[in-house]
């Protein structure tokens, strides 16, 4: 069964030795050249993803507009992504012990950030990888999770995943 990663997670490619990527640094921020006229009255917030090659040869990267999908709440309803704002990974090589990273900007009802889904899909040495999930949240779940020890709460993500993969994994579960 397929588990999505948790926000900072790192996801290594097993088609291609010693690279990995992460999604991180989920968190409520104002873009750096201003809002777009079609965020008005939405929340927005940036996400980083990284590209590390830890393998012995390089890579040729590429993290572009369309290949990250980002979306808020429980019913996954698409966030706007302010393309301007964004800084993608267009055609750069990852030598060994290297890192690229993406930065995305965002908007979203604010009452919706606390479930972000934030899915990658990399282009590497113009190969498609699989398209990988990275699931967080941003504002009240994050105040859950650090009133609990290890976010492992009631109302944790991680709880919450641990209870969704349970009941998908149970006998006469569709």
């Amino acid at each position: 069964m397929y588990e999505p990663n948790v926000v900072g997670d790192w996801h290594e490619y097993d088609e291609h030795a010693g690279l990995r990527v992460r999604v991180h640094r989920l968190e409520a921020a104002e873009p750096p050249r201003g809002r777009d006229d079609a965020a008005v009255e939405l929340a927005y917030f940036r996400v980083r993803v990284t590209v590390e090659n830890r393998g012995a040869r390089h890579y040729g990267i590429h993290l572009e507009d369309g290949q990250v999908d980002v979306r808020v709440g429980p019913d996954g309803e698409g966030a706007f992504i302010d393309w301007r704002n964004s800084q993608f990974i267009e055609g750069f090589d990852v030598y060994p012990l290297r890192r690229a990273t993406a930065v995305l900007y965002a908007a979203a009802p604010e009452a919706a950030l606390a479930h972000v889904d934030v899915q990658v899909q990399l282009r590497v040495n113009d190969e498609w990888t699989d398209r990988r999930l990275w699931a967080g949240g941003i504002g009240a779940l994050q105040a859950t999770a650090a009133a609990t020890p290890a976010g492992s709460g009631p109302g944790s993500l991680a709880h919450q995943l641990s209870v969704f993969l349970k009941d998908q994994s149970e006998p006469g579960t569709a």
